[in-house]
């Protein structure tokens, strides 16, 4: 079983690593291109005999870069003589472990003639008279050949087989190689230095010391590429992001537009025809610039992953001295890295969107928002501590029926208005029927129950601000030193997440108040969403910090916020159906305040308002309009 797992390790090796890309077996005369990827002689000679007879360059079959043919030929190409030494110790292992197929009788060279000899650096079978051709060849003729016979019955052992570790100048024969000219980009020995190279404009080093600082550069080279491969999948990511983000905005143009169309009939049903057309083209046009840039960066990376593969390769096979011979090339591919330029998302066209017009006479059914856009839709509210008046409005939510519930806590008061901002009712501190104390953050469920946190409980209203029920996320430590702060609260269909200022924790629970989990966490200090992606976000106030944890508290993503460059302290945070996720910074003094919109990942993808007073929480209406609870007001903004 040992000897079987050895051979499906040598086969897998020998198929990965060791056969030519071309004809598919293992090399033979290996030749390395410019780009460092090899081909076998014979095969290269193959491509070169179906070009026209006045060419100077060969294309690379794998990557389709282009070398020069040197003035001697293929021939004077550099040899891989590292994959000719695995060639040749697979092949012995293989016969070691016998496996492998044992030499043919016949002569390589294809004629039926009886093989009496062989080559150990080709790894191949000669006759009386190949043997004497190859070793008449000026760059075979000093190759290791031994009998078929006594290599068939030896077996001898790979070291055995194996080139010398010394490699000796091809001028000065009886001299190793021991220096390096960096002017010449060659090894030379000691005779070329005193003789060859012993003027002042050749600089050489001692081989040793040089491939180490050969080999940390090439390292610092592939650190910084891996940085860049990060930097493209971060990007992918952002632009998958955009694309899925414009799919259901297009989603939601078709049906905004099938709305308005089926209101109308048939009179209609021609213009809005027109108008998905033409929305179906922009959002086809953008999504194919979004697949241009996503093809570009990909073909740019599968490229460079040519390069690299390789590089890594030549790194971890090749030895010193064929390393440095080979350095000139090495540096060469690796300058792409300076071409490598990622083409960044462009969020702008991820955004479409229709607004309908009535159909009058022959007006168009609707015109095409290619740009996302806010505007301020509505305001109500003052500085005051009447009905319909806030010193400090804090949170802010949203009922089915579009009635807006304002929380004060400079007045300690639950307000509910109309989504035109007109006072309805309200419910104080004191008030024994609600049993309300001192509200901070609001949350509304689909079948509009209201949560609200109150001190040290979250106690559930109906639309109407009637007392349901309440539930104690937590309770405070025995020793007193930890005590319950409730602060913000999210809700999604299924369950409700409260943030513990007091005793560092975000709960989660049913909605009848159960807990599911619990999560240490000291950084939610303001307010707090729960994503349709299936996390938790919330911002830090004094950290500067927009965060993501997913349900078990792991981190999904955690960075600062910025107005103009300048840091800026986040408050309102707000999960959009579509991963869009909306963030209230404030940023030096009030009237300066904006909300932001961020991607999933946390990426800043644009402003949305700007010049706020002093801006805290915000809600979605029903319609999609964003509500800002805004010191002394509350502003709702709309989508155009």
């Amino acid at each position: 079983m040992a000897e079987a797992a050895a051979k499906t390790v040598l086969d897998k090796i020998s198929q990965g690593h060791l056969e030519c890309p071309i004809c598919c077996c293992l090399f033979k005369d290996p030749k390395m291109l410019d780009c460092l990827h090899s081909f076998c002689l014979k095969c290269l000679e193959e491509m070169m005999s179906k070009q026209k007879p006045d060419t100077e360059k060969i294309t690379c079959p794998v990557c389709r870069k282009e070398t020069q043919v040197p003035d001697g030929g293929l021939h004077s190409l550099s040899s891989s003589f590292f994959l000719s030494s695995l060639v040749d110790e697979v092949k012995q292992q293989e016969a070691v472990l016998g496996e492998a197929s044992i030499p043919t009788a016949t002569c390589d060279c294809g004629k039926g003639k009886e093989a009496t000899w062989r080559c150990l650096d080709c790894s191949d079978n000669f006759c009386q008279e190949c043997w004497k051709v190859h070793g008449r060849f000026k760059y075979t003729k000093d190759h290791q050949i031994i009998s078929l016979g006594y290599w068939q019955e030896s077996k001898m052992p790979p070291a055995e087989h194996s080139k010398p570790i010394t490699r000796m100048c091809t001028i000065h024969t009886d001299h190793p190689l021991c220096f390096y000219c960096d002017t010449c980009d060659t090894l030379i020995c000691s005779m070329c230095v005193a003789l060859d190279h012993r003027s002042a404009e050749h600089n050489f080093l001692k081989i040793d010391d040089l491939i180490r600082s050969f080999r940390s550069e090439v390292d610092n080279i592939l650190q910084k590429f891996e940085k860049s491969r990060q930097h493209f999948k971060s990007t992918e990511k952002s632009i998958e992001h955009a694309r899925n983000r414009l799919q259901k905005k297009l989603a939601q143009a078709h049906s905004d537009i099938d709305a308005k169309a089926e209101a109308e009939i048939t009179k209609i049903r021609n213009k809005a025809k027109l108008l998905t057309d033409k929305v179906n083209e922009i959002g086809q046009e953008r999504d194919s610039e979004y697949e241009k840039v996503l093809t570009n960066n990909r073909e740019q990376m599968e490229r460079a992953d040519h390069t690299i593969a390789a590089v890594n390769d030549l790194m971890s096979q090749a030895d010193d001295l064929e390393l440095l011979e080979l350095k000139p090339k090495v540096m060469h591919n690796l300058e792409f890295q300076k071409e490598l330029k990622c083409e960044l998302t462009n969020h702008g066209p991820s955004f479409i969107c229709v607004r309908c017009h009535d159909v009058v006479s022959d007006a168009e059914l609707g015109e095409v928002c290619v740009s996302e856009k806010w505007q301020l839709k509505e305001e109500f509210g003052k500085e005051g501590t009447g009905d319909g008046e806030f010193d400090w409005a804090r949170a802010v939510a949203c009922f089915t029926n579009r009635d807006i519930v304002v929380t004060d806590r400079g007045l300690e008061r639950l307000s509910l208005f109309s989504s035109t901002g007109r006072y309805k009712t309200s419910v104080a501190k004191g008030d024994a029927r609600h049993q309300l104390e001192a509200p901070f953050g609001v949350a509304v469920t689909h079948d509009d129950l209201l949560f609200v946190t109150d001190k040290k409980k979250v106690k559930v209203f109906d639309n109407e601000l009637h007392f349901v029920r309440e539930f104690t996320p937590s309770v405070d430590d025995a020793d007193g030193r930890s005590k319950s702060n409730l602060r913000a609260v999210a809700v999604d269909s299924q369950r409700v997440a409260v943030a513990d200022k007091g005793r560092k924790v975000i709960s989660v629970h049913n909605l009848d108040g159960s807990l599911i989990a619990s999560i240490s966490n000291n950084m939610a200090d303001q307010d707090l969403a729960i994503s349709n992606f299936g996390c938790l976000v919330f911002t830090n106030y004094e950290g500067q910090s927009l965060l993501c944890v997913n349900f078990k508290g792991k981190e999904m993503f955690s960075v600062k916020t910025f107005v103009n460059g300048e840091a800026a302290k986040p408050t309102g945070v707000l999960c959009d159906d579509d991963e869009t996720i909306y963030v209230v910074v404030h940023y030096r003094a009030r009237g300066s305040c904006e909300v932001q919109r961020y991607n999933s990942n946390g990426a800043f993808v644009a402003t949305v308002a700007e010049g706020l007073y002093n801006p805290l929480g915000m809600a979605f209406t029903p319609a999609g309009d964003i509500v800002v609870a805004d010191r002394h007001s509350v502003k709702i903004f709309e989508r155009m």
